[in-house]
């Protein structure tokens, strides 16, 4: 998921970035906000959005269900390794990825109309609560996937996976309603800071059953089928904190009742077109989007790609890549805070663009890495884990400064979709290097095209004029 934030005054600056004192330093823009006390409750309610969610990201897209749904799908396959979704005839090794695909293209035709609906009706904790129940409830139900059912699990994926991005649409709204201005950095890298935590934890929990499940008495399969419920159950249990504790601003043009629902839905759709048309008018703002698209998709495709080219290239085995994930996520923690304070210091602007010279930096790294030598690919996976958190969660703050007031899950709907939605333009420069060169090292290398020009196009972002723009209140440093 993804921001901390610069405060006015030094004392200001610390009591943001602070811990028992946050929501207490900058108030620049906080007319219309709650009382301090009423805002650090929120704000400790929304953090826990990224502890309960984190888990799916972590334990179930990224370690377990890619390989298991893929056994799956070969335990299905006829005798030339294909399976038959729809009548469509599919390589069994193929149909995770090809899942994954589908998701993303629903996610990105239901994120912006829940959006627009969610600001037009001024009620987000339901929209927010039917999808996280949703998605979790489908993770849970991975625990029935076993034997040749890979149509079920295909299903149950899909589900969870838009619901999940749907939910974090309306969450990630919230941002620039539960914190000032001042505050939005420090708040959104504590949230990453929590979902980092979060996925850590179950992790272990669940790589230690992984690893012990034959003196548990249970099959591989049962162990892995046990992580991937847990993950929904999880994310069922935590997300009651925030839709408890956050508080709803019902929109001025909100309707009530089974017809205002009704006419909420056919507005949403008016003004999901409108907010498109609307978009224009803030050129600086699209432009922000556009340096996100490009960074952010190096960012994902190194995620991504680095067990491949760790295995492929590194020669590294199983045990150290799922050591090197469990690293990434322990250090983003670290990272997420630690960027944060640079933040405060420096600016969400000017500390991103740091982050994208380390990503960079780190990207050339790994083409000269030695292969067949853990202790550096451990090196290179620490590096990552420093600053993923803090990209992602000063990106979230610093976009949340540039949304039109009233507008919030419209257009973080669109700050979603830049994210998944374009998330194939990476892993496709990555595939076709590597198909043309025959190397992981000028595969891997490739990505660095990503972050420079995602550099060059956020350098050249006024933030303090893109803040006016859209007429909201900016911090003292951004």
């Amino acid at each position: 998921m993804a921001g901390a934030g610069g405060a006015g005054d030094a004392g200001g600056a610390a009591r943001s970035a602070g811990g028992g004192t946050e929501g207490a330093g900058d108030t620049s823009g906080a007319e219309g906000f709650a009382g301090a006390a009423e805002r650090r409750r929120e704000q400790r309610g929304w953090y826990f959005y990224d502890w309960a969610v984190s888990v799916f990201s972590t334990s179930v897209l990224t370690v377990f269900l890619g390989p298991y749904l893929t056994s799956v799908a070969e335990a299905a396959a006829d005798g030339a390794g294909y399976v038959h979704p729809l009548g469509i005839p599919v390589r069994a090794g193929s149909y995770f990825a090809y899942t994954v695909s589908v998701s993303v293209l629903l996610s990105v035709l239901v994120m912006p109309l829940a959006g627009a609906i969610a600001d037009r009706s001024g009620r987000k904790k339901p929209i927010m609560g039917v999808f996280a129940y949703l998605g979790a409830a489908a993770t849970t139900g991975m625990f029935f996937l076993e034997g040749d059912r890979y149509l079920l699990g295909g299903a149950l994926l899909v589900v969870a996976n838009v619901s999940y991005a749907t939910a974090v649409v309306v969450y990630n709204s919230f941002l620039p309603q539960i914190a000032t201005p001042g505050e939005r950095d420090a708040v959104s890298s504590r949230g990453w800071a929590f979902g980092y935590a979060s996925g850590s934890l179950v992790l272990v929990a669940n790589l230690a059953l992984f690893l012990g499940h034959e003196s548990l008495g249970v099959d591989e399969g049962t162990a892995v089928r046990i992580c991937l419920a847990s993950a929904g159950l999880w994310w069922a249990v935590f997300a009651i904190i925030p839709l408890r504790r956050l508080r709803e601003r019902p929109a001025a043009h909100a309707r009530g009742g089974p017809a205002g629902a009704g006419m909420s839905l056919r507005g949403g759709w008016r003004q999901l077109a409108g907010t498109l048309r609307d978009l224009r008018r803030y050129p600086l703002t699209l432009m922000f989007l556009l340096a996100y698209l490009l960074y952010n998709d190096g960012v994902q495709t190194v995620i991504t790609q680095a067990s491949v080219f760790g295995a492929g290239e590194l020669g590294m085995d199983q045990t150290t890549l799922i050591g090197a994930v469990l690293l990434v996520q322990v250090l983003a923690v670290v990272g997420a805070l630690l960027l944060g304070r640079l933040a405060v210091r420096y600016g969400a602007k000017r500390t991103i663009l740091g982050s994208l010279v380390a990503w960079t930096a780190t990207v050339g790294a790994g083409y000269v890495l030695p292969a067949g030598e853990p202790v550096w690919f451990f090196v290179l996976a620490a590096a990552i884990g420093m600053v993923l958190g803090g990209t992602q969660a000063l990106s979230r703050s610093l976009y949340a400064q540039l949304v039109p007031p009233g507008k919030e899950a419209e257009y973080f709907s669109l700050y979603e979709v830049s994210d998944r939605g374009t998330s194939w333009l990476g892993p496709l420069v990555f595939g076709l290097t590597y198909q043309l060169t025959g190397s992981y090292r000028d595969a891997i290398i490739s990505l660095v095209i990503f972050f420079v020009l995602g550099f060059v196009l956020l350098s050249r972002v006024p933030i303090r004029r893109a803040v006016a723009a859209v007429g909201a209140a900016a911090p003292d440093r951004i």
